[in-house]
C-alpha cells in the first residue's frame, strides 16, 4: 500500500468534517419553524386604501352587492324556467329524475362529511401541531372549510334542480318545431349555474375581507380554499355531480 495515500485520506476526512460542521448552523436555522404562508396573513385596514377616489371598504361592499345580484339572477332564472309550459308526463319524468338525484345528493353529502373528518384531522395536525397556530385559528380553518364545502354542495344541488326543470321544458318546447326555445332554455339554465357558482364564492370571500378581523383573514381563506376544493373534487371526481348536471341538460 502506498504510504502517500494516508495524508490525502486524512485531509479529505478533515475537510468533510469541517464541511458538515459549517452546515450545522444552517440546518439549525432551517429546523426552526417559520411563520410565513397564507395562514399567518394579516390584512391591512381596507378603508385606508383608495381606488379612483373610493376607499377599499366601500369598493368591496359594492362588489358584495354585485355578487348578491348574481345569486338573485340564478334564483330568478330557476323560477322562470320552472314556470315555463310543460306536458304533465314530461314533468313527471323530470320529477322522477330529480327524486333519484336528490337521493344521490344526500348520499354524496354524507360521503363528503366523512371525508371532511379525515381532512380535518390532517388540518389539526398540520396547523395546530406543526405550525402551532393556536386553537382559535385552527377552529376557524375547520369552520370555514365546512363553509367552503357547503358552497360547492349548494351549487351542485341548484344545478341538478334547475336542469331537471329545463330538460322537460325544452322537450315540450321542441314540439313546436322552432329552434330558438330548444337552445335558449338550456343556455339560460347553464348561465344561471355558472353565475351562481361565481357569485356564491365571491360573496364568501368578500365576507371574509369585509367582516372578519384582518389578523384572522388568513386562516379563513385557507379553510375556505380547502373546503371548496375538497367539495369540488369529491363532487366532480368521486361522484361526478357536475357531469350529471351536464348530462341532465342534454337529456
Amino acid at each position: 500500500m502506498d504510504r502517500r495515500s494516508g495524508p490525502s485520506v486524512a485531509s479529505f476526512l478533515s475537510a468533510l468534517v469541517a464541511g458538515v460542521l459549517s452546515l450545522a448552523p444552517r440546518a439549525a436555522l432551517a429546523a426552526q419553524p417559520h411563520h410565513g404562508g397564507e395562514a399567518n396573513l394579516i390584512l391591512p385596514d381596507l378603508s385606508s386604501v383608495r381606488v379612483l377616489g373610493t376607499d377599499g371598504h366601500s369598493l368591496l361592499m359594492f362588489g358584495l352587492l354585485v355578487s348578491a345580484l348574481g345569486i338573485l339572477f340564478g334564483v330568478v332564472a330557476l323560477k322562470q324556467i320552472k314556470a315555463l309550459p310543460v306536458h304533465k308526463s314530461m314533468a313527471d319524468v323530470s320529477q322522477i329524475i330529480w327524486e333519484t338525484c336528490k337521493t344521490y345528493l344526500l348520499q354524496q353529502g354524507k360521503f363528503i362529511l366523512m371525508l371532511e373528518v379525515l381532512i380535518g384531522a390532517i388540518m389539526v395536525l398540520y396547523f395546530g401541531v406543526l405550525q402551532e397556530l393556536g386553537a382559535g385559528r385552527v377552529l376557524m380553518i375547520l369552520a370555514f372549510s365546512l363553509i367552503g364545502i357547503g358552497g360547492s354542495y349548494g351549487v351542485a344541488w341548484f344545478g341538478i334542480r334547475i336542469n331537471t326543470y329545463a330538460n322537460s321544458r325544452t322537450a315540450f318546447a321542441s314540439l313546436e318545431g322552432k329552434p330558438y326555445p330548444v337552445y335558449a332554455i338550456p343556455l339560460k339554465a347553464g348561465m344561471s349555474i355558472g353565475m351562481l357558482l361565481i357569485s356564491v364564492e365571491l360573496v364568501l370571500m368578500l365576507g371574509i375581507l369585509l367582516f372578519i378581523p384582518g389578523e384572522y383573514a388568513g386562516p379563513c381563506f385557507i379553510g375556505f380554499a380547502i373546503g371548496e376544493s375538497l367539495g369540488a373534487s369529491a363532487l366532480r371526481i368521486a361522484g361526478g355531480i357536475f357531469t350529471k348536471i351536464a348530462t341532465l341538460a342534454a337529456i
